[in-house]
């Protein structure tokens, strides 16, 4: 055989064998799990779940190389914040405290890492996906690894077996007000599936939802030249406006029309209209 003819037979094989890698690493990624809501009635006892804390945080997945969002955006913290984690999959939360996603996500955001500021966020890891183990045996795996790695920024979630809805609601009512956001239950016999599972459940004192931001209202007294109300547009076509929830600085500075907001409410009126409808953030898109 020539030696060109050689040459490019070598390199075809070479981009194969490269390409069957790429596609291998594809199919063996564990594809990110998303939560149902906690409704009594269609889940199992409380018994068989593992519940934790859900963390106002933003998602984020360690590959083993790198920090990803759940939609697969790079994340760049400082070299020292991963430079420990071990060659494997790890889920969890990126949080510094509760009731702080705006500051959080301001330094998730910036591409060139605020050290001093990275100094105040952990990695809440609550899975470590095998698509074989039952999440009982991964929550024992990954506390065992976090516990040896021994970093302060690095943290297992702590999972509670409770025996009934009781001290289930006692333990909601305990973690809100310390300031969580609400619970997970997470089906203790379940093996990893990606995407939207009831095998995964979250558990908060209020609905929340997404919406368009059409237009902005003037306020009046001491919200004169300033936000009054965001006019916005859910999911359903609905339109209405929330007014509560904004802080000083969101209504000098409210989110832009057309941006996207996650707001609160609890039920709906017998119009349809979410009822207490209440400005929780911008949803920081390439965050998701």
């Amino acid at each position: 055989m020539p030696r060109i003819q050689r040459a490019i037979t070598v390199v075809f094989i070479f981009t194969l064998l490269s390409l069957n890698g790429l596609v291998h690493a594809a199919q063996t990624m564990p594809p990110v799990q998303l939560a149902s809501v906690y409704k009594p009635d269609r889940a199992e006892p409380v018994s068989a779940y593992l519940v934790s804390e859900k963390f106002d945080g933003v998602r984020a997945i360690w590959t083993g190389q790198q920090l990803l969002t759940r939609s697969g955006n790079i994340i760049n913290p400082p070299d020292w914040f991963t430079a420990s984690l071990p060659d494997v999959w790890l889920d969890g939360e990126l949080w510094t405290k509760h009731q702080d996603f705006a500051r959080l996500s301001g330094i998730i955001r910036t591409q060139i890492p605020d050290d001093e500021a990275w100094r105040k966020v952990s990695y809440r890891v609550f899975d470590m996906p095998d698509r074989e183990l039952p999440f009982e045996q991964r929550y024992q795996n990954y506390t065992s690894l976090i516990t040896k790695l021994n970093l302060p920024h690095i943290k297992p979630v702590k999972q509670y077996r409770l025996i009934n809805k009781t001290a289930l609601q006692d333990l909601l009512q305990d973690k809100i007000e310390h300031g969580a956001e609400g619970l997970i239950l997470h089906l203790a016999s379940a093996k990893h599936h990606g995407g939207r599972t009831q095998a995964l459940l979250k558990l908060k004192p209020y609905d929340d939802a997404e919406a368009t931001v059409i237009a902005h209202l003037p306020g009046k007294g001491k919200y004169t030249n300033q936000l009054g109300a965001l006019r916005v547009k859910n999911k359903q076509g609905r339109v209405f406006s929330i007014g509560s929830g904004l802080s000083d600085q969101d209504r000098i500075n409210p989110p832009p029309i057309g941006s996207v907001i996650t707001y609160r409410y609890q039920g709906f009126t017998k119009t349809g209209l979410p009822r207490f409808a209440r400005f929780l953030r911008i949803r920081e898109t390439d965050l998701d």
